[in-house]
Parts: structure tokens; C-alpha cells; sequence
């Protein structure tokens, strides 16, 4: 008897060829394509791991750059081969109490490429820092998001790739392009292949209403139903969630986010909808970023897993058994080739990559 079923086929998911190796058979220095010039990828020091990964599925090896913190605290970096014409791309996360080192270590590494005479600079931050300071809550503050926006345009940035910011207006701060790039397919591609979760009996569910359009989006993608939770922030990285509406009774339920600091949302919202009558309740965000003791939390809390990306490192030895880290090489690699031949970066996702 024929399954009821089809195969689901996701924008951006599909599985990444392997490349073709170099003319001489060995893994060359940068990608060379005609009157395009040629790919050259180097790294910061906030996450070597990811840009490798990168550079494994570009089947090039990073650049050769020098970088240095000196006594007094100041940044040094030299190209130590030649750049010039070149597309550059720099791979940099800024995360933790070290977000400020990389971010100027960012614009550094971004002014020197302009001065070596690179034809095109494109800043990889698959984590853009200050994403949730995109507007003014209260009177006296800043609006870092646009600051940090400002900085990248005069340090010579030509591009910004990101992925799933905070607010989509933050894309309008720039002056320069800003491809934006989601997990969300990824995500779910690993529920319904990895843990079967797809159908009846699983709901989709919002952590807030500002989330709403994204579950739904990521609810289709499961063939699931949709819901959402009311939420208060009484305090900085405090939340609560005061009522769920929609119908999670006897179902799985499925968060999503965009990110994870204390894990306070979180941690209430699988409260909440246990006691909202879900069997069980799961939770994805892009970037986990994990301060402190938000693992341990995290960890006791009702949650039956949490799914996460690498766009900021999370040590292994930290992650506990319910933890599920999906790497994001395979989309940034994708991305970067297109970039560079001119091509559609929204053709990745099938036009899906502005989920706000």
C-alpha cells in the first residue's frame, strides 16, 4: 500500500554537491572565475571553527592573516599575502563579553583589506551583535543596531551577510547591501527527517506575537498547526509568559526563535504549555548564545530538546544530552559563491529569507 506522504522539498536544504578539486588536485589558495576575480576567504579569531567548515565546503583553505592583541590591549593584523582585486570575505561572530574585541577586530581586518587595494570586502557575521538594540524603548537610548551599521560602512565593508536578525528594520540601517540568510528550513528539515516530528499532532508555536509571521512560515513547513504565547519582559533578559493562544492540548509542540541569552523565554513557555496540556515541548533558535548558567537551566527546565545553529560556538564539553547543534557551513558556502558570481542569494531560499 502506497504511503499517504510526499517528500517535502525545502528552499535552500538541498544537499550540496561535492566540489570539483582544483586543476592540480589539491586544495587551492582562493577560487579564480574569469572576470569576477577570484574568492579569497579569511577568519577573525571568534569562531575558526565555523570558517573552516566554510572553507572545507568551498574547497579552498582560509587566508593567511596575522592577527595579534598587544600588551596595552590593541589589535594588530597584516594580509600576509596579496589581496588586491580580490573579493574578500571575513568570517566574524561577535558574541560574549568579548563582542567588542570582535567587532573591532572586524572593522580592522576590514580597513586593512580596503588599504591592500580588495575589490569587494563582504563582512560575514552570521550573529549581528546589538540586533536587539534596533530602537529607542525608552527615552536617553541609543539605537546601537544602526551605530554598529554606520561603523561597518566607513571601515570599507562593501557587503553584510547576516542571518536571522532580530528585527527586519535593521537592514534598513545600512547604506550598504545586506543579504539575510535563515535556519529556519534547516530546522525544519531536522524535525521532520531527524526526530519524524511533522503533521498532526505538532503546533508550531510563537514565543511572542513580534515572532508570529516566522511560526507560521515555519508551521507549513511542518504541516502543523499554529500557535502563540503572550509575553512580559519586567526586567532585561526576564521574561514571562502570561497566556497561550491556539490549541497545543495533546500535541507536541515546537518554539521557535531567533535567539537564546538566559533562556527565560524558553524555560516559561515550556512551562506554560505543559501546563497548556502539550505532551511534549521542543524548541529551536538561530544563535544560542548562552551566557553564564543558561545551559544548566536550560537543561532542567521542561524542554524534551533544543535545537541550535553554530553561528556562535558552543563548547562540547557545556552542551547537555537534550542539545542539538546544526551547522550553517553549507548555507554561508552556497551564499558566498552566489555572492560572488552576481548571483540571486534569495534563489537559495526560493524568495522564503525575509520571514519578518
Amino acid at each position: 500500500m502506497e504511503s499517504g506522504t510526499t517528500e517535502l522539498s525545502l528552499p535552500g536544504l538541498d544537499v550540496t554537491p561535492e566540489r570539483a578539486p582544483q586543476p592540480d588536485g589539491e586544495r587551492g589558495r582562493w577560487i579564480e572565475r574569469g572576470p569576477s576575480g577570484k574568492l579569497m576567504l579569511f577568519a577573525g579569531r571568534s569562531h575558526p571553527v565555523l570558517a573552516q567548515k566554510i572553507a572545507d565546503q568551498l574547497n579552498i583553505e582560509l587566508g593567511d592573516v596575522k592577527l595579534k592583541t598587544f600588551a596595552n590591549g590593541e589589535t594588530y593584523c597584516r594580509y600576509r599575502e596579496s589581496i588586491r582585486g580580490a573579493d574578500v570575505f571575513i568570517v566574524q561572530t561577535c558574541y560574549g563579553r568579548a563582542t567588542n574585541d570582535f567587532l573591532w577586530e572586524l572593522q580592522i581586518m576590514i580597513q586593512a583589506a580596503k588599504l591592500a587595494s580588495a575589490n569587494r570586502i563582504t563582512a560575514i557575521m552570521p550573529w549581528f551583535p546589538y540586533s536587539r538594540q534596533d530602537k529607542k524603548s525608552a527615552p536617553r537610548e541609543p539605537i546601537t543596531a544602526k551605530l554598529l551599521a554606520d561603523v561597518l560602512d566607513a571601515a570599507g565593508a562593501d557587503r553584510v551577510l547576516t542571518m536571522d536578525l532580530h528585527a527586519g528594520q535593521i537592514q534598513g540601517f545600512f547604506r550598504i547591501p545586506v543579504d539575510h540568510m535563515t535556519a529556519l528550513p534547516l530546522f525544519a528539515r531536522y524535525y521532520r527527517e531527524t526526530l519524524g516530528l511533522h503533521g498532526e499532532g505538532v503546533v508550531a508555536v510563537s514565543p511572542d506575537p513580534g515572532r508570529a509571521k516566522m511560526a507560521t512560515k515555519f508551521a507549513q513547513m511542518l504541516d502543523a498547526d499554529f500557535a502563540l504565547m503572550n509575553k512580559q519582559r519586567p526586567a532585561h533578559d526576564v521574561a514571562s509568559v502570561t497566556e497561550v493562544v491556539g490549541d497545543v492540548q495533546g500535541k507536541v509542540a515546537i518554539m521557535s526563535d531567533d535567539i537564546i541569552v538566559t533562556g527565560g523565554t524558553l524555560v516559561a513557555g515550556a512551562q506554560a504549555l505543559h501546563d497548556a496540556g502539550a505532551t511534549k515541548v521542543y524548541a529551536c533558535a538561530t544563535h544560542g548564545l548562552f551566557p553564564d548558567d543558561s545551559l544548566e537551566r536550560l537543561a532542567a527546565s521542561q524542554l524534551a530538546g533544543l535545537a541550535v545553529t553554530d553561528t556562535v560556538p558552543v563548547p562540547e564539553l557545556d552542551r547537555p544530552e537534550k542539545l542539538t547543534v546544526l551547522t550553517i557551513s553549507g548555507i554561508l558556502a552556497e551564499t558566498i559563491e552566489n555572492v560572488f558570481s552576481d548571483e540571486s542569494v534569495s534563489a537559495i531560499f526560493a524568495g522564503e529569507n525575509q520571514l519578518f
